[in-house]
């Protein structure tokens, strides 16, 4: 990948899309993860006003001073950075409370790990309707359109995506170009929407590396068959999700009422 010209050109097209769009720039969730770093930092570098939020709800600490470490890096490097951190775990535990309580199980800390994602999201829009500014998504490739590892209406409500057409790989190679701290490049990559250590792979079963690899193969027209062992594992990891998700990835179904019914 020509890293340079790649970053440029993801820049003028943040650049352009958004004086199209006569908004004044851009908000970014800043999360202490790879993607959230690269996107804030592409954002900045259009010399177009950019906030950075941060927005832990039961935070593991060392995502959280990443975060700092990195946002504290940008404002040093470019003067249209600004940041806010609206700590929403007072929100999220009022709304646990609120809600009928009902017995533990893994669809209930599913269920409420999708409500963090969507209190991020909203409280976004909320800084973007005060400053005509746009959302900017952090979801790459492979979670966009791969794996579908991201919240619907949580961090998948965004304005733009800036990053979707690059594979994690990728994304890692700008984060090195572009500068970001060594220890979000390191840094085992997490939703951070459980509150504990878990990591994307312990959750999905695969790392970033053979879902890729997964992904091509599947977009040659491989299929189960055509792999042994953990390449036959990791496939069918890819196609289960894939599928399983296929409805994040497409516009929302409309039901079309036939004319001879109207």
């Amino acid at each position: 990948m020509k890293t340079k010209e790649v970053i440029d050109h993801i820049v003028n097209w943040l650049k352009e899309y958004a004086s199209n769009a006569k908004m004044n720039g851009f908000v970014v969730g800043v999360s202490g993860g790879v993607d959230s770093a690269v996107v804030s930092a592409l954002c900045a570098k259009t010399g177009m006003r950019t906030l950075c939020v941060e927005l832990p709800i039961h935070q593991s600490p060392d995502q959280v001073t990443r975060a700092q470490e990195h946002i504290a890096g940008l404002k040093k490097k470019f003067a249209n950075v600004t940041d806010v951190q609206v700590d929403l775990t007072r929100t999220f535990d009022t709304f646990s409370e609120t809600v009928p309580e009902v017995e533990a199980s893994p669809k209930l800390h599913l269920a409420l790990a999708n409500v963090r994602a969507r209190l991020r999201m909203t409280t976004l829009y909320y800084f973007a309707g005060l400053h005509n500014y746009l959302v900017a998504g952090t979801g790459n490739k492979v979670e966009d359109f791969g794996v579908g590892f991201f919240t619907k209406y949580g961090d998948g409500g965004v304005d733009l995506s800036p990053i979707a057409d690059l594979m994690k790989s990728e994304v890692y190679e700008i984060a090195r170009e572009m500068d970001v701290i060594n220890s979000i490049v390191v840094a085992a990559p997490t939703d951070g929407l459980f509150g504990d250590s878990r990591s994307d792979e312990d959750q999905i079963g695969a790392s970033y590396d053979e879902l890729e690899w997964a992904m091509k193969e599947a977009e040659k027209g491989k299929t189960e068959d055509d792999f042994s062992g953990r390449q036959q594992e990791v496939f069918r990891i890819y196609k289960m999700r894939h599928k399983a998700n296929k409805h994040k990835m497409e516009p929302i179904p409309v039901c079309e009422i036939p004319l001879h019914l109207k």
